[in-house]
């Protein structure tokens, strides 16, 4: 068994040694589900547990491999910028339906966060736990941000939105064979705001409308977080 005396010990050496790692078993990830595009290996998946089985087998521990990784994290936060382009394509259907979207949008995020907040509850989950939870239903960025200022863990979080997202996405594809959506702000509303990034990528998949509308619900949920996230941190405290 590999252990992880193999792995060099120096900060730069191992941060250079994990960030390789991510970016390569990614890349495996995305040619693996171009073959077969299952939910199940999406790269959101299968990409995170192919890193966790070589963590084991060189016995690093999480802090070790997110230190080393730390600005790949950081990084989301300009590539959100990318989805204004095919917001700005849309900006006709956006403009004559701008006020359904951001009634979706508040309703949405009022719903996810009591949901989770339920379920924490019902669980039996420590406070530190509940708080992660809340921003599970945004992107990345923007809910790594409101976990920390509402007293969650940043890391924690991503951990819950990743889920979401994999989930979100997959339950999107069967609801959208259920509900008589017809209407492509219905049908990305309901990615964009399911399962954020994932349920973009999934929407763009249905249509470009659809990937579009997606794109700014998922926008405008993590912006309407970040905002509240002050009044809701006094709120629970």
């Amino acid at each position: 068994m590999m252990t992880s005396e193999l792995l060099p010990h120096t900060g730069f050496l191992a941060g250079l040694f994990w960030s390789g790692a991510t970016i390569a078993l990614y890349c495996v990830a995305r040619l693996v589900h171009r073959r077969r595009p299952r939910w199940w290996s999406s790269p959101l998946v299968l990409a995170p547990l192919l890193l966790i089985t070589l963590a084991v087998a060189l016995q690093e521990s999480y802090g070790e491999y997110i230190t080393g990784t730390h600005w790949l994290m950081s990084m989301l936060g300009p590539v959100t910028v990318a989805f204004a382009l095919p917001i700005f394509e849309q900006r006709a259907v956006i403009r004559r339906h701008w006020h359904v979207l951001l009634a979706g949008v508040l309703m949405g995020n009022a719903m996810a966060m009591l949901t989770a907040w339920g379920l924490a509850t019902a669980l039996h989950l420590s406070g530190a736990m509940r708080l992660s939870l809340l921003p599970r239903s945004v992107s990345t960025p923007f809910a790594m941000a409101v976990s920390g200022d509402i007293g969650g863990i940043p890391d924690l979080t991503a951990v819950f939105v990743v889920l979401t997202g994999v989930f979100g996405a997959m339950l999107g594809e069967l609801l959208l064979a259920w509900l008589p959506l017809r209407s492509a702000l219905a049908r990305g509303a309901l990615f964009g705001m399911g399962a954020h990034g994932a349920g973009v990528a999934q929407a763009r998949r249905v249509g470009k409308e659809e990937g579009a509308i997606a794109s700014l619900v998922m926008i405008l949920a993590g912006l309407s977080n970040v905002l509240a996230a002050p009044f809701l941190a006094m709120a629970l405290r």
